[in-house]
């Protein structure tokens, strides 16, 4: 890395374009009125995280704070305080200061937040631990994350505490901390038409880098050969970066849930299981697909592939409104139960099998996750106190069922060790039934075939 660098051009707004302003303002507006005039929201900036020596990872903004304003600065905090007559919206942000300018890039500044962000109050970082006691007279709500930043919790507990006494004399001060899960993460778990667009953009790019990596597979490439080229494809059509750490694990490989290493030789008669997805515009696609290096699965393989992949089919075929949650895991559960009864992985019956979980040595995660700004979105899956709360138009989720036979897992039958295989598809429940974002990718096993090594 260059120990010089010239100074960025100031841009022309720190809002990314796939969202905008008014689409911000729009976002603080509801939250304030989720929240009422009583209490205060405090959002914090993602730190800058030291990768080695004086070098730092790729910045990558906090999920709540960009949604809210889009901006994208280290060092930043948003206050929110409903109907405040002065300054509803406040921020500090970092100064501007031309050394640090020429060596990072541009800052908005403190008269900058005001212009391009819209805050009516704005101030230096530095004078955060002194103005926040001020600013939170008058609330008796403090809506933050606690855990988060220990950094930050210090000082705003010390913030409370200095501005908690004057109760005695009449006046409101914070009483109760809340988790944003009730109020912010509930409004991001239901996309707007915006969102929507931006998502589907997302699993777009992803699915052709996907569509890229099953082309150009051949016998003999490493992991991380394979890896490049679909990420290349992935900043080729304006992705940012991977929303995760690309999963690619050929062979046993594919039995590690979270394999990232990706150093491994692809070989003839393994399976590769892919797990990556675009970030564009900070929302991302998560799309897995498994395939045969070769280019043609073996038996032992193909019934394991066509097992995962009626368990998929299925659970897609119920999302609708008003589904519960919970019941899209129990169909793949039972799916795939009653298969491996069937092939004799599973002692039967099939309803004992589910009852005392022995489904679990094989298939061990989740049927999916909510999908958005992050790969394992906000939101929560029960409501109400119902074990699975129920979905809604506007809902992204992926749908990955999987089964995966560790060699050296007791009982695992000969033929099936080191086959791993998931299938993983991007869905949007729609007014009337589900919006499958990442079919450009095929999963049909005579279509997988035909397309490995097209490219290679």
């Amino acid at each position: 890395m260059s120990q010089t660098s010239n100074a960025a051009a100031s841009p022309a707004s720190p809002v990314a374009p796939l969202t905008g302003r008014n689409v911000h303002a729009a976002r603080r507006a509801q939250l304030m009125e989720r929240i009422g005039e009583n209490a205060a929201a405090l959002v914090v900036a993602a730190p800058v995280r030291s990768r080695s020596n004086d070098t730092s990872y790729h910045y990558r903004p906090n999920s709540d704070l960009w949604y809210l304003t889009g901006f994208e600065e280290p060092e930043a905090v948003v206050l929110l305080l409903p109907g405040h007559p002065e300054h509803p919206f406040v921020m500090f942000v970092r100064a501007r200061n031309r050394e640090r300018e020429i060596w990072d890039g541009w800052r908005v500044g403190v008269e900058g937040a005001k212009e391009h962000l819209g805050c009516d109050a704005a101030f230096p970082i530095g004078e955060l631990e002194e103005r926040l006691p001020k600013l939170f007279e008058g609330r008796t709500r403090l809506i933050y994350e606690l855990g988060a930043d220990e950094a930050m919790d210090r000082n705003v507990i010390r913030a409370v505490r200095k501005v908690q006494p004057l109760g005695r004399k009449g006046k409101r001060a914070p009483r109760v901390i809340e988790d944003p899960l009730l109020y912010l993460h509930e409004m991001r778990l239901v996309k707007t038409p915006g969102e929507i667009a931006a998502l589907r953009r997302a699993v777009e790019v992803s699915a052709l880098g996907h569509v890229r990596g099953i082309r150009c597979t051949r016998p003999g490439m490493r992991e991380f050969e394979l890896q490049a080229e679909i990420e290349y494809v992935f900043k080729k059509h304006g992705a940012t970066a991977p929303g995760y750490e690309s999963i690619v694990g050929s062979g046993p490989n594919a039995c590690i849930l979270h394999y990232v290493a990706n150093r491994g030789r692809l070989r003839d008669g393994d399976l590769v299981l892919v797990d990556a997805g675009a970030e564009v515009g900070l929302y991302t696609g998560d799309i897995t697909r498994t395939w045969p290096v070769s280019g043609s699965f073996s038996p032992e393989q193909r019934e394991i592939y066509d097992l995962v992949l009626r368990a998929q089919r299925e659970v897609i075929r119920l999302v609708r409104p008003g589904l519960a949650w919970h019941k899209l895991h129990e169909c793949a559960v039972k799916i795939l139960a009653e298969g491996m009864v069937d092939l004799g992985i599973l002692e039967g019956p099939v309803d004992k099998a589910i009852e005392e979980k022995t489904y679990r040595k094989w298939y061990m995660h989740g049927t999916g996750h909510w999908l958005g700004i992050d790969v394992h979105d906000v939101g929560s899956y029960a409501r109400d106190g119902e074990p699975g709360r129920a979905l809604e138009p506007g809902m992204v989720f992926t749908v990955e069922p999987g089964l995966y036979f560790h060699g050296d897992e007791e009982g695992c039958p000969d033929r099936f060790r080191g086959i791993g295989v998931r299938i993983e598809d991007d869905v949007l429940v729609t007014e009337t039934g589900v919006d499958v974002l990442s079919q450009g990718v095929p999963k049909e096993p005579e279509e997988i075939e035909q397309l490995v090594g097209a490219d290679a």
